[in-house]
């Protein structure tokens, strides 16, 4: 994979820190259809990648602490396992208002790199079985496709299954 550099002007938040990091990543861009029921699966659709390698940033609430999730677009993420992998009791979806002023990204194009604020993260084990993965880039219409291993090293994310379906 060719490293993309992006400049700090026209790069977002993710791509500024995948650059300051020196993370080998590569950015897709395409356009956006407001129409689409699924943010993920549109952009798996129109980068032509399998929907089991895109995989979307969700926010929920552990326990009162936000907490991020990152599972493929192709499946759900399943809340309980999402508390048990922080050593959580009960978990929810956050309020998208919330999810939306911590992190600094819009839903739908919230991205598990360069949020305003550091949340705890937890990337589904499954990742771990692709070379590269795709998340948002920051932005509605931009990915960023990197190693997973990159991804939770930067987010010091925590591995587990979290996903279902």
């Amino acid at each position: 994979m060719a490293k993309k550099q992006r400049q700090q002007s026209g790069g977002t938040p993710a791509t500024v820190a995948l650059t300051a990091a020196g993370v080998d990543f590569t950015v897709h861009a395409y356009d956006h259809d407001p129409g689409h029921p699924s943010y993920g699966e549109e952009a798996a659709e129109a980068m032509g990648v399998s929907p089991d390698r895109v995989f979307k940033t969700l926010v929920a609430d552990v326990d009162g602490a936000l907490t991020v999730a990152v599972v493929p677009v192709a499946g759900s993420l399943d809340l309980k396992a999402l508390a048990s992998a922080i050593g959580g009791k009960r978990a929810s979806m956050a309020d998208p208002t919330l999810a939306e002023r911590t992190t600094g990204y819009v839903r739908g194009g919230i991205s598990p790199l360069g949020q305003r604020k550091r949340l705890p993260t937890v990337l589904d084990a499954s990742a771990t079985t692709h070379a590269t993965i795709c998340v948002s880039a920051g932005r509605r219409g931009l990915e960023v496709e990197l190693s997973p291993t990159a991804l939770a090293t930067l987010t010091a994310a925590v591995l587990s299954p979290i996903a279902r379906g």
